[in-house]
């Protein structure tokens, strides 16, 4: 099977990029090939120029962790740990002091909002929380690039378009892409543009330019 055929896309600093269309279209696996996580049979993904794939394992590794933030659709995160040791997960791979990184990790539960959840358990906390917490961990090494697959797949209308409108607001940047996959018609309205993916292929934009 070939989940991804023939797509050509730019996605740009400062921009909200939608990529929308049914399950099953090749939208979260193009997405892991933008990511560094699955290597595309053909083509190049390139970064500030930059073809990740022609790297090497280390430094592909340094790439995910230094320059992409990803939230995945089951928010992934660990049961045992608490939200602020969830969140400080990037800091700890980088090496940074366990302390230092528990209280930088609060700092960012507090930019989303929970800022007394620090001590809470996962499973202690709801759809919404969870996704904060998610984001929190994904931003909170200031990558250039953040992907969300299916974020408000697991959320009521009010709390995925609440969610989405914090992340427009409080977490895109001038140095920052954001790339969202997603069939949530509820949230197109947050996206700078919007492109349909289709049987693998990336169709015409439905909001704004290709």
């Amino acid at each position: 099977m070939t989940a991804v055929k023939e797509v050509g896309m730019v996605a740009h600093y400062g921009e909200m990029l939608f990529i929308v269309g049914p399950s099953g279209s090749g939208k979260t696996t193009l997405l892991s090939m933008i990511s560094g996580i699955l290597r595309p049979n053909a083509g190049k993904v390139l970064v500030k120029g930059e073809d990740i794939w022609a790297l090497t394992t280390d430094r592909l590794a340094e790439f995910r962790l230094s320059t992409i933030g990803f939230v995945f659709q089951d928010y992934h995160l660990f049961p045992r740990l608490t939200t602020a040791e969830n969140v400080a997960i990037p800091l700890i791979l980088k090496q940074k002091n366990w302390n230092e990184s528990i209280a930088e990790a609060r700092k960012y539960l507090e930019i989303v909002g929970l800022k007394d959840r620090g001590e809470t358990l996962p499973v202690k906390l709801s759809g919404g929380e969870q996704q904060r917490v998610a984001i929190a961990r994904a931003i909170i090494g200031g990558p250039e690039i953040l992907i969300m697959d299916e974020p408000t797949a697991s959320l009521d209308g009010d709390t995925g378009r609440m969610i989405i409108a914090f992340v427009k607001e409080k977490v895109l940047n001038e140095k920052r892409c954001i790339l969202i996959v997603t069939h949530d018609a509820r949230i197109n309205e947050y996206a700078d543009r919007i492109l349909n993916m289709e049987d693998g292929h990336l169709t015409n934009a439905v909001k704004g330019n290709e």
